[in-house]
């Protein structure tokens, strides 16, 4: 374990496990330049996966694609270069790291609409206690941070994934998920920090999250990594998921196939 990971402190574990959300400073530092140059390969090159996030009359421009590792070396490099993946075993208190999948979010200058409050979890094929996402910056933010709702990843139902374009239910039928909440109507508590280049907010898979829309007169480009750990199996989930990964031929309750989810640690 490297510099950044062994300064992982206790407290920051504590903080994670209870909050579900803290801030990593630094995680990336090295790194802003590569994945910046990735993120624009990826922008030049979107795969199958890119995803529409405005409609009609909607100002700006939202890039959101994923599951480009393999294809873009900047973003693979980044990954098996950094600390991510010790840092992410310490917060996680797992032995192992697994790779699930990468993820871009580029939101022009001007892009008003914000990201909607939701869970990642429900939306993936994967379940376990020891989850984690990185949310890492590559532009200075402050109004388009990342918003997260603290101790919302013990809650005891998860959060209705939803259509964010149609607005409807994620998986067809009635399912039993608590309704998407409104965390500032509602008093919540909101973690949300300023952040330069390389900084990193970690998360867990079912931690209430959402951004603000970009209003500035800058970019907000942003690298997005989900891990996970010891405990995390495949689920079978009422329709297709969010990535897909058709053809994967996994079953309930196995361990992500390695081949396709390599271990970091």
């Amino acid at each position: 374990m490297t510099a950044i990971a062994d300064a992982v402190s206790e407290g920051m574990v504590q903080d994670y496990q209870r909050d579900g959300v803290v801030l990593v400073k630094g995680l990336f530092r090295d790194w802003v330049d590569l994945l910046r140059a990735g993120v624009e390969k990826n922008m030049a090159s979107p795969s199958p996966q890119l995803m529409a996030t405005l409609k009609p009359g909607e100002k700006g421009r939202f890039f959101d694609d994923y599951c480009n590792w393999t294809r873009i070396p900047e973003f693979e490099q980044a990954i098996r270069g950094s600390d991510v993946a010790g840092v992410a075993a310490a917060l996680m208190g797992s032995s192992r790291v697994q790779l699930f999948h990468d993820h871009v979010l580029v939101k022009e200058p001007g892009t008003n609409k914000p990201t909607p409050w939701h869970t990642d979890g429900p939306y993936y094929f994967v379940e376990g206690r020891q989850t984690v996402s990185f949310w890492v910056p590559l532009d200075p933010v402050k109004e388009a941070s990342l918003r997260c709702v603290a101790g919302s990843h013990l809650w005891p139902k998860d959060v209705l994934p939803t259509r964010w374009m149609a607005e409807t239910n994620f998986y067809p039928g009635d399912h039993d998920y608590m309704p998407v909440p409104d965390p500032e109507a509602e008093g919540m508590e909101i973690r949300e920090w300023e952040m330069e280049p390389g900084d990193a907010v970690a998360f867990h898979y079912r931690t209430l999250h959402g951004t603000r829309g970009n209003t500035t007169t800058a970019r907000r480009r942003a690298f997005s990594l989900r891990l996970v750990g010891d405990d995390a199996r495949y689920v079978d989930r009422p329709g297709p998921t969010s990535p897909p990964f058709a053809g994967h031929g996994m079953e309930a309750g196995q361990r992500l196939r390695e081949d396709w989810f390599p271990y970091l640690v």
